[in-house]
């Protein structure tokens, strides 16, 4: 059951790291606010994080 809850959050948390990367970078280049950018990086981080401890949880209860 949590093999499939992690597999199905897998698409969910790359989607939103490469929104939070898109709106950092087009933040960037339209010489928009820097704290903005900066708060936009710090949650890609997080995201990131995220990201990765799902995909390491889909590959630990996938199991042998």
């Amino acid at each position: 059951m949590l093999d499939a809850t992690a597999t199905a959050l897998i698409p969910i948390a790359l989607i939103a790291v490469a929104i939070v990367l898109c709106l950092g970078l087009w933040n960037m280049l339209r010489a928009g606010p820097g704290n903005m950018s900066q708060k936009l990086m710090r949650w890609r981080v997080v995201l990131q994080f995220a990201a990765i401890v799902v995909v390491m949880a889909a590959i630990y209860f996938a199991g042998p």
